[in-house]
């Protein structure tokens, strides 16, 4: 993933815009592209700050994280249960979800969903 450009290069486009200079023609000066010099004086605008955001991490786990303990009692009940029939009777009470969404929902919580453990080595198998 991309850095983020420094706070001082930020500064210092969005003071020249706010100099006078249009977005365009101070990105061009400082040789950053016009989008980011429209979105950082917007910022500085809205919020009052150019600091960049965090970037990457999760945004999305909130949504299966508020439906924990239905799905952590669905389980309960019927230990051998498939993604995909969590996500059908999930499904039946509206909460619409894929099946790689339970799949990263039960690896942070360290469950595993293997039917059967590891097989023995076949006997024919080469030595």
């Amino acid at each position: 993933m991309a850095r983020s450009l420094s706070v001082d290069l930020r500064r210092r486009v969005v003071d020249a815009i706010e100099a006078g200079l249009s977005c365009r023609a101070a990105a061009q000066r400082f040789g950053v592209s016009a989008s980011s010099a429209i979105r950082w004086r917007a910022q500085e605008q809205r919020e009052g700050d150019i600091r960049p955001k965090r970037q990457g991490g999760d945004r999305h786990s909130q949504r299966i994280e508020a439906h924990a303990e239905l799905i952590l009692a669905a389980v309960a009940v019927k230990s051998d249960m498939t993604l995909s029939e969590l996500r059908e009777q999930l499904k039946e009470r509206g909460v619409i979800v894929a099946i790689g969404t339970l799949w990263r929902f039960f690896k942070r919580r360290k469950i595993t969903r293997k039917k059967r453990r590891r097989m023995p080595p076949n006997s024919a198998a080469a030595r």
